[in-house]
């Protein structure tokens, strides 16, 4: 039933977010996108929320309705058991997971059953809907990787469609879903894995020195999920109410791309198929002069992780964002570039 008291900073990472005009939390894939639908034949404004863990919503709220995801269900189909760690000869599973799935919940499910290709994204928060919108991604694993396809409802064209991953417009951080901001909602998520007791080859050489390996070198499943939660651990990416560092959504820039000319002397540089090159908005903004914890008050970066804008209790999303610009400005200044927000904006612009 409709809830017009929810608060959407009880239901984000920030746990920032003022209230909804109207609230429905849909548990079958029928009441989404009914939900969804009627609300579109209205005229009124639909926030399809997941776990939270990628918003910034206004102090004002939303004045529409939320939709909160909570579907569940997770089915598997392996072509044949894998009795080898060679990858080029082990059996596939297709794995079908409800949009409302805990994303980390379906990667701990995954290194118990030996399914191979996401364990490097262990302790992301959120849902597996909104994994194939943000190609999430970490560690040298991304989900574009996996996804074999997504079922969605498309707002525009009133009907379901499903895309292959091909036809998912994947990219750094970005999909076709995201491109179209708004259209697509997404009911499940299909992934084909492999099978076996060894990750997949270690493409991160952070992960690979956690791990004692070298970079290609593969490792077992539990060992790199284990010392990808330690490493986020250390950065306060993994949720935990009683730390004011994981009060985030994550990363809040993306590492940009740009001319090899454009990176600065000592700076991170991933040269990249198109020419371009990827630099780290973590070092930029450290070298620009926001150091780990720098703020005042209720809104500071992390004291573990530059790249993450906090809420150390009792902020507002204009304080958050007061800082972000502060942020961005400083390294447009000092060089050139100009970072671009990862979380969606909600009632809000930087």
């Amino acid at each position: 039933m409709p809830d017009a008291r929810e608060r959407l900073a009880d239901h984000t990472t920030l746990r920032l977010g003022g209230p909804a005009r109207r609230w429905v939390r849909a548990t079958t894939e029928r009441e989404l996108v009914a939900a969804v639908d009627e609300a579109d034949q209205r005229g009124e404004p639909v926030l399809v929320l997941g776990g939270g863990s990628n918003l910034v919503v206004a102090d004002a709220g939303f004045d529409g309705t939320v939709v909160e995801v909570a579907t569940a269900g997770v089915s598997s189909d392996p072509d044949h058991a894998g009795g080898s760690d060679d990858l080029s000869c082990l059996g596939a599973v297709t794995v079908t997971v409800a949009a409302g799935e805990g994303w980390d919940g379906l990667v701990a499910l995954a290194v118990d059953k030996g399914w191979v290709g996401i364990e490097a994204l262990s302790g992301i928060p959120g849902q597996v809907g909104a994994t194939p919108i943000q190609n999430v991604g970490a560690y040298g694993q991304e989900v574009a990787q996996t996804v074999a396809r997504v079922r969605t409802w498309d707002r525009g064209t009133r009907e379901l469609r499903t895309f292959a991953a091909a036809d998912c417009g994947f990219g750094y951080r970005t999909s076709r879903f995201k491109e179209e901001p708004g259209r697509y909602v997404v009911l499940e998520v299909t992934y084909l894995l492999r099978q076996a007791t060894l990750a997949a080859p270690v493409a991160y050489a952070e992960l690979a020195r956690a791990l004692g390996v070298a970079e290609g070198e593969r490792a077992p499943l539990r060992d790199v999920r284990e010392a990808v939660l330690g490493l986020r651990r250390g950065k306060g990416m993994v949720l935990d109410a009683d730390d004011h560092d994981t009060w985030s959504a994550g990363s809040f820039f993306t590492n940009p791309f740009v001319e090899p000319g454009a990176v600065p002397d000592g700076a991170p540089a991933y040269p990249q198929a198109d020419g371009r090159v990827k630099t780290s908005a973590a070092w930029l903004i450290d070298h620009a002069g926001f150091a780990k914890g720098y703020g005042a008050g209720r809104v500071t970066l992390s004291t573990k992780h530059t790249l993450a804008l906090t809420n150390r209790g009792g902020a507002t999303t204009e304080e958050l964002l007061a800082l972000a610009r502060e942020i961005r400005a400083g390294v447009r200044s000092a060089y050139g570039i100009e970072l671009v927000n990862e979380p969606v904006l909600v009632g809000c612009s930087l």
